[in-house]
């Protein structure tokens, strides 16, 4: 992805705790199904995601990455308590099971935090996602997208939600891009 300006030069700013607390992001909606990267199928727009949140890790297998920007797989949403027509990052329902990939960080979401190469320099951004993670390409779509998480101040009600869109590459989010090989 390119952007304008220095990739991954703003963040955001702590707040010293895990509720309240802001995830920048550069993210990439797909028409890929959930299911193509260890989800159950059917479950939202699967969104390949660069993050940077300073107040909490969500790193697979207990590791550390509040200091990194890292790549996240998330599956969003429509969610109206988010904002009238917005999205969240699909909440787990206590007491429910749902199959997700063996690099879920154990949060109550549909998230996976995959350890891909990541690299932010001058105005790009880019993820190098192994061919043999998401199979098949062939008629898969995509966009790009700058925006602004929150944590929900209570931790549930939704979780996660996109509090603002910087930007959209398509400027309409038409999902215009196509992977090559």
């Amino acid at each position: 992805m390119q952007v304008r300006g220095k990739a991954g030069a703003i963040r955001p700013k702590p707040v010293g705790a895990f509720a309240g607390s802001a995830v920048y992001s550069y993210v990439w909606p797909t028409t890929l199904d959930s299911a193509s990267v260890g989800f159950d199928t059917k479950q939202g727009i699967l969104a390949l995601a660069v993050t940077f949140h300073p107040d909490f890790d969500d790193a697979a297998y207990g590791g550390v990455n509040r200091h990194v920007w890292h790549p996240h797989w998330v599956v969003l949403v429509p969610d109206d308590a988010c904002g009238k027509g917005s999205l969240k990052v699909k909440d787990i329902a206590e007491g429910t099971t749902p199959k997700v990939p063996p690099t879920w960080p154990k949060v109550p979401l549909l998230i996976d935090s995959p350890t891909y190469p990541t690299a932010l320099e001058t105005d790009t951004v880019e993820v190098k996602v192994p061919a043999k993670v998401i199979g098949a390409t062939e008629g898969v779509r995509f966009d790009g997208v700058t925006s602004a998480l929150k944590v929900n101040a209570n931790l549930h009600a939704p979780l996660l939600c996109i509090s603002n869109v910087f930007d959209v590459a398509s400027g309409n989010l038409s999902l215009p891009g196509t992977i090559g090989r």
